[in-house]
């Protein structure tokens, strides 16, 4: 442990929050891998156009409700919106907005807790936004924010804390780099962040509510806020990590080192993380993409159905009352039985598949009960595998004794395939088609994609006005 201190005054660095800071402060955008630099705009473009899917979303409007009442026309943007309020309400807001459509990425490496990265992006892009940085500091602040987040995801194993837990340090780390936070305002960002904001994965557990997505929201909150209050001098706990009472023995499960970072010839982990093409939870998406083989079907017809999946799928999105019993939209994009049910009549799952059109449907929820969903002992050694693969298979038996049989996984629509730049703009455009045109879709795309010229982030926002 390392002594540094304000006035030479002693003050207690764990090895852990000192390497994050070293790392963060020496990490400049001349040193990112350019595979690195583009991963990290194909994320800004792909969670901008989730976040104007889920703009129209309960707690989404709810969270700007409140925003509206703390004014501030030097913070960040409302996005979507012409309002302003402080960075830390902004990235509240924003990344409510941007995780609610179940749109953003997603790592699922072998091995490590599942995270959604990109839920750093919108709090990040408020604080540059606040301080006016360019377009190379916010991606040089993208590419580390993932690096912490992702690095941290590997040691991090327990299972009552949730995984946005990571993208609060992720957050801060972020923001305090945009905001240009010294070494040591930075080392007491972080631990401003690692103390006081542990959510509880209980938000994400049984039936679900609305704040499964604001989650997410207060994460990003949490990090800016750190970063903020670093910026103006407050001092953070010591030992943040490893002390007694530090993260490491009551949020990660256990001691941890984080070993090599991106840079130097390491790969940046950014360069892991997968993009969705379906808005649903991860581990269901496999089961959806099976089911589109078969769809439309009509479902008078159908006698069973059983869906094999991999285990983290069968835990995540099969067990307990929620997935067959739904209350919400927040159970149905989790919930593989409905998904599979809504593709099989439908087609595929969209946006609007998780309207009370859809969701109380009695004829839907007549099929879910003929519904099995079991595990799949190779698809489970697949997912656990590198390269990983996603994999899924739907059985669907006819009242005439039919059996009909589709698999996804293993090919170019697996979870797992990187998606190119035409893929990006494809996902972001049927996003944005009902609230941007094509002419400002094309505009904003134009500006994303060449991020690092950018002298001011700031003039993003704006762009995104809807309604």
């Amino acid at each position: 442990m390392d002594k540094q201190g304000k006035n030479g005054a002693g003050r207690q660095v764990d090895s852990i929050q000192h390497a994050l800071t070293r790392y963060a402060c020496e990490l400049d955008f001349e040193g990112i891998a350019p595979e690195a630099i583009r991963a990290a705009k194909s994320s800004v473009v792909d969670t901008l156009g989730a976040l104007v899917a889920g703009f129209s979303g309960e707690p989404c409007r709810i969270a700007r409700e409140l925003a509206a009442q703390m004014p501030n026309a030097e913070g960040a943007t409302i996005i979507g919106t012409r309002m302003k309020s402080a960075p830390d309400i902004a990235a509240f807001v924003n990344g409510t907005t941007a995780r609610y459509a179940e749109m953003t990425d997603i790592y699922h490496w072998p091995g490590s807790s599942v995270a959604h990265p990109s839920d750093v992006i919108a709090p990040i892009l408020c604080a540059a936004e606040h301080a006016h940085a360019s377009g190379r500091e916010f991606i040089t602040a993208v590419v580390l924010a993932y690096e912490v987040c992702l690095r941290i995801s590997h040691v991090f194993k327990n299972e009552g804390y949730d995984n946005t837990n990571l993208c609060c340090i992720g957050s801060a780390v972020g923001a305090g780099k945009v905001l240009r936070l010294s070494p040591e305002q930075l080392s007491h960002c972080i631990s401003m962040a690692v103390v006081p904001n542990n959510i509880l994965k209980q938000a994400r557990r049984g039936q679900k509510s609305m704040y499964k997505a604001v989650a997410a929201g207060e994460a990003g909150r949490g990090g800016v806020f750190a970063a903020l209050l670093a910026r103006v001098g407050m001092e953070g706990p010591h030992l943040p990590f490893e002390g007694k009472e530090g993260w490491c023995a009551h949020v990660a499960g256990g001691p941890f080192s984080l070993g090599p970072m991106g840079g130097n010839g390491v790969p940046f982990k950014i360069l892991d993380v997968r993009t969705k093409n379906r808005p649903a939870a991860g581990p269901a998406i496999a089961a959806i993409l099976a089911a589109e083989k078969l769809a439309p079907l009509s479902i008078k017809d159908i006698k069973q159905v059983i869906i094999e999946v991999h285990k983290d799928a069968k835990e995540r999105t099969c067990i307990g009352e929620p997935p067959w019993n739904l209350e919400s939209r927040e159970d149905a994009d989790h919930s593989t039985p409905f998904l599979v049910a809504i593709t099989l009549r439908d087609g595929t799952v969209t946006l609007h598949s998780f309207d009370d059109v859809h969701l109380w449907n009695p004829e839907l929820r007549a099929l879910m009960k003929k519904i099995e969903v079991v595990e799949n002992a190779g698809f489970t050694k697949a997912y656990k595998q590198v390269p990983q693969e996603h994999r899924a298979r739907v059985v669907v038996i006819t009242n005439s004794g039919e059996r009909l049989v589709a698999d996804a996984g293993g090919d170019a629509d697996d979870l797992a395939a990187p998606k190119s730049a035409a893929q990006i703009e494809e996902k972001f455009r049927s996003l944005a088609q009902e609230s941007l045109s094509q002419k400002r879709a094309d505009a904003l795309l134009e500006q994303l994609w060449k991020l690092e010229d950018l002298r001011d982030v700031g003039v993003i926002p704006p762009g995104f006005l809807l309604g």
